[in-house]
């Protein structure tokens, strides 16, 4: 049988994690490279280039479908990243005309919320899906909407930034500039502000085994500390996770009503925590759910493996030029 293979890169603000791909969603070799030793995009290509010419010759592959590309800032309709606050490359970035002074090959670019999206409809749990979005809660939150089978790109290549609708207007400081974002609640350091603002109003405790003792500074307390002790019954972190999954919940029904998705993928370092999370989020979401959705979407984890979904994601960016 002869096989296709893609490639898939992942740009991350302290490393480029590349992928050959095949077409089954294997990932039959990975390279990386890391992003902040660049302040140029033109070295930093010819590497990226290096490494997957290596990753094909050492696999003894001569020719691949394309180059996906999940990039934060990524623009699907002009190749570029666009002045990216978390790369040490600044300004808008041509990766797509870069890369082709290299390959003639079909060259996707997209922001990393959509990558994991259209990964999830190739390769994971949305597969046969025409219509749902992604959550992808993590240092930010993210999102990605499929409608029709298709990415939502909107008219900038912008679209679907789901974790900047305001959910409590004149709220917490989000790094956008505005306040109240859904992103300065749920994600990794939205949850640990609220675990710490909880405790703080709680005053001492006496601390049980697996609990967060109260002599752990605030700026040393991780969400995934919060999960841990959430699952030993700690009941500030069982708190921070109630109020995490109510706000959650209110946003992705908010959500519904815009796309009518057949599902809510859920994916990101916060959702490991499972129920406490979880519980809470479903029931929230069923209370604010407007009527006329009910039973026809509900919230799934996204089935691609964590350490995978970057680089499958990017890879999978290719079928849309296909």
């Amino acid at each position: 049988m002869t096989h296709s293979y893609a490639i898939g890169i992942d740009i991350g603000g302290t490393n480029t994690d590349m992928g050959l791909v095949r077409e089954d969603g294997t990932i039959i070799a990975r390279s990386n490279i890391p992003t902040n030793a660049y302040t140029e995009l033109v070295p930093y290509v010819h590497d990226i280039i290096g490494c997957i010419s290596k990753l094909m010759k050492d696999n003894n592959v001569d020719k691949i479908d394309g180059i996906g590309i999940g990039a934060p800032n990524g623009n699907f309709y002009t190749g570029c990243v666009d002045n990216a606050p978390n790369l040490t490359i600044k300004g808008v970035l041509n990766f797509e005309e870069e890369m082709h002074k290299y390959m003639d090959v079909p060259v996707v670019l997209s922001n990393d919320a959509n990558a994991a999206a259209y990964g999830e409809m190739v390769y994971g749990g949305a597969k046969g899906m025409n219509h749902f979005i992604m959550f992808t809660l993590g240092t930010g939150v993210g999102s990605g909407i499929v409608v029709d089978g298709k990415l939502v790109h909107g008219s900038t290549g912008g679209a679907g930034e789901l974790g900047h609708n305001i959910l409590i207007p004149e709220g917490r400081q989000c790094s956008c500039g505005r306040k109240g974002c859904l992103e300065t609640y749920t994600s990794a350091r939205g949850i640990v502000q609220t675990f710490c603002e909880l405790r703080a109003a709680n005053g001492p405790r006496d601390v049980k085994e697996g609990w967060i003792p109260d002599t752990v500074k605030d700026s040393d307390v991780t969400s995934k500390m919060i999960g841990d002790a959430a699952n030993a019954g700690d009941p500030i972190a069982i708190a921070t996770y109630e109020k995490t999954g109510y706000l959650l919940g209110i946003a992705i029904a908010n959500s519904v009503t815009f796309s009518a998705p057949e599902a809510i993928f859920l994916m990101g370092g916060p959702t490991k925590v499972g129920e406490p999370l979880l519980k809470p989020l479903r029931e929230s979401f069923e209370k604010h759910l407007l009527n006329i959705y009910e039973g026809s979407c509900n919230i799934r984890m996204s089935q691609l493996k964590a350490n995978e979904v970057a680089i499958l994601g990017a890879a999978a960016l290719i079928k849309m030029k296909q």
